[in-house]
């Protein structure tokens, strides 16, 4: 059995334990104070097992967990430690391991991820490897955007080799080797209002335009080249004998093609009202740029090699249409990987889980691919 995958195998007790340490502490984005003790939390399981100093940095939506040797590093490990979950979640699912099966919320997205990335380090290092070549980043509001830490996930990963992404992997375990760019758009429309019975003709119907408006975004695709652009949320009016004097939709944006994010954000800021007297302000914008596929050829197949190497298999690859801070990395041309962290599924939903089998594999992956890396 490959050394690796041999000591991932030894640790996978503690490694369980500890996962359940992480997802038993609730850190739902937007909430600093239980995001900052998550974060001393991953400080602390950073420090124990590889004995690298881990800082918790903060920030105005808590903190992020650097680590950051003292030399040119060649690996970034990148992740995250908030989750979508809101709190009360725990004591309704609380974490359990049962039939070989992890639930609790956040345990796919991807606190199982950091762990695995956290066992890697340390098999490397008792493999020799020096730490110095090794960084990591699990910052505090990747899953609101990453508003404040694209600007520190860009300046660590442009001094790196390569950027591998501890998110959790797509179906089956395939690795993700593409990103579509993300974001979103808040469309609000003003009218006037007034009495629906007595003087709608008074009224500047903020409902009506905000019908038209959906029609014209809603064709604003190109499902050829794979943008989609879709209303997903609409509000208006106060009571049912007024005329609407406000509206507002919410759009979601997702490209493959990095020049569709111009063309994109050019039709939403362009949108003009028909009903006369209505007024139309639109805000936000693809904000995560696409992860092509090219950003990752080199490291999936490294990954299929060193899979190969460790017990045989091969690995699959997919393009996904989700974003991660995988996408801000590929974007400034370091090479990136996604979707090495654990195997499972129900991301952000009640049936959250990870099968606890995969995850020596994955371990040993990572740290396999880490020392290709290092090594040059």
């Amino acid at each position: 059995m490959h050394p690796f995958l041999v000591a991932a195998t030894e640790s996978l007790a503690a490694a369980v334990a500890d996962i359940g340490r992480l997802v038993s502490v609730e850190s739902p984005s937007r909430d600093a104070e239980r995001v900052a003790v998550g974060a001393r939390c991953v400080a602390e399981l950073i420090e124990r097992e590889t004995g690298m100093v881990a800082e918790v940095m903060e920030s105005p939506v808590g903190p992020h967990v650097v680590v950051r040797p003292s030399a040119r590093p060649a690996v970034l490990f990148l992740g995250h430690h908030d989750t979508v979950h809101q709190v009360g979640s725990l004591e309704q699912r609380p974490f359990t391991n049962e039939a070989g099966v992890l639930r609790g919320p956040g345990v796919f997205d991807m606190k199982a991820g950091i762990v695995q990335a956290v066992y890697a380090t340390r098999i490397l290092r008792d493999s020799g490897f020096d730490l110095s070549r090794v960084a990591m980043l699990f910052t505090a509001d990747e899953e609101v955007g990453s508003k404040a830490s694209r600007g520190l996930v860009e300046e660590m990963a442009r001094s790196v080799d390569a950027v591998l992404v501890l998110e959790p992997s797509a179906d089956g375990g395939a690795l993700k080797v593409a990103r579509k760019g993300t974001g979103t758009f808040d469309v609000s429309i003003e009218g006037r209002a007034s009495h629906a019975g007595l003087e709608p003709e008074k009224g500047i119907n903020a409902l009506v335009e905000l019908a038209h408006q959906v029609g014209v975004i809603n064709g604003f695709g190109k499902p050829e080249l794979g943008t989609t652009v879709t209303p997903t949320l609409a509000s208006a009016g106060t009571t049912d004998n007024t005329v609407p004097d406000r509206a507002s939709i919410v759009v979601d944006a997702r490209v493959v093609v990095p020049e569709e994010k111009a063309r994109v954000e050019s039709l939403m800021n362009s949108l003009q009202p028909v009903v006369n007297g209505a007024k139309i302000t639109v805000s936000g914008s693809l904000h995560r740029p696409p992860l092509h596929e090219s950003m990752s050829a080199e490291l999936f197949a490294l990954a299929r090699e060193v899979a190969g190497e460790i017990d045989g298999r091969d690995i699959a690859g997919v393009a996904v249409g989700g974003g991660s801070d995988g996408n801000f990395t590929a974007a400034i041309g370091v090479k990136t990987l996604d979707g090495l962290g654990a195997v499972g599924g129900g991301a952000h939903g009640v049936s959250e889980h990870v099968i606890v089998e995969t995850i020596p594999f994955r371990t040993a992956l990572v740290a396999g691919i880490a020392a290709r890396v290092i090594a040059g």
